[in-house]
C-alpha cells in the first residue's frame, strides 16, 4: 500500500551543483524503481542550520514528495543514512495529516461563519419618546425619607408591640 511522505535532506555545502542534481536523480531513481512515485523534488537552497552537524553550519535542503510503500522509505533512509554527502535528514507521513485537514476542513464549512452573516441594523426609537426620555432625566429627583424599616428583618419584628 503506497502512502504519501515528505523526505528532507541536508547536503554538504561543499558539494557541487552537477554532484548535487546527480544525488537527487539517484535518490529518485531508487524510489521508481522500488516501485514508488516521486510526486515532487524542491530545491530549498543553501541555508544556514540552527546548530553545527558534522562541523558544518549550512547546508543544501531538498525536499522529496514521494508515494511508496513503507518497507521502500526504509530502504531510502538506509542509504541516506549511509551517504557521505547527506548531513541530516527526516521523513514525515504525510497521509495521515491531510486526512486530518480535510476532516477538519469539512467541518469548518459546515459551520456558518458569522463573517457572512448580514449584520442587523440597529433599532431606533420613535423621536418623541427619545424626547419624553430627556426631559425626566432633567428633573430633580426626590430625597429619599430619613427614616426607613430594615428589609432583612423577620415580617413579626417589625410589627408594632401591643
Amino acid at each position: 500500500m503506497n502512502r504519501t511522505y515528505e523526505i528532507m535532506f541536508i547536503v554538504r555545502p561543499d558539494v557541487e551543483e552537477a554532484e548535487l542534481d546527480k544525488l537527487i536523480e539517484g535518490f529518485s531513481a531508487n524510489v521508481t524503481n522500488g516501485g514508488g512515485e516521486v510526486k515532487s523534488v524542491e530545491k530549498m537552497g543553501r541555508r544556514r542550520l540552527a546548530y553545527t552537524v558534522r562541523k558544518f553550519n549550512d547546508g543544501f535542503y531538498i525536499l522529496l514528495n514521494v508515494a511508496a510503500a513503507g518497507s521502500l522509505i526504509t530502504e531510502i533512509e538506509r542509504r541516506l543514512r549511509v551517504s557521505e554527502q547527506v548531513i541530516k535528514f527526516i521523513t514525515v507521513r504525510m497521509d495521515e495529516e491531510e486526512k486530518r485537514l480535510a476532516k477538519v476542513k469539512a467541518i469548518r464549512d459546515t459551520k456558518v461563519k458569522r463573517s457572512a452573516q448580514p449584520i442587523a441594523a440597529p433599532v431606533h426609537a420613535p423621536v418623541a419618546a427619545a424626547e419624553a426620555d430627556t426631559e425626566e432625566e432633567k428633573k430633580p429627583v426626590a430625597a429619599a425619607p430619613a427614616e426607613h424599616v430594615a428589609t432583612d428583618a423577620p415580617a413579626e419584628t417589625v410589627s408594632t408591640a401591643v
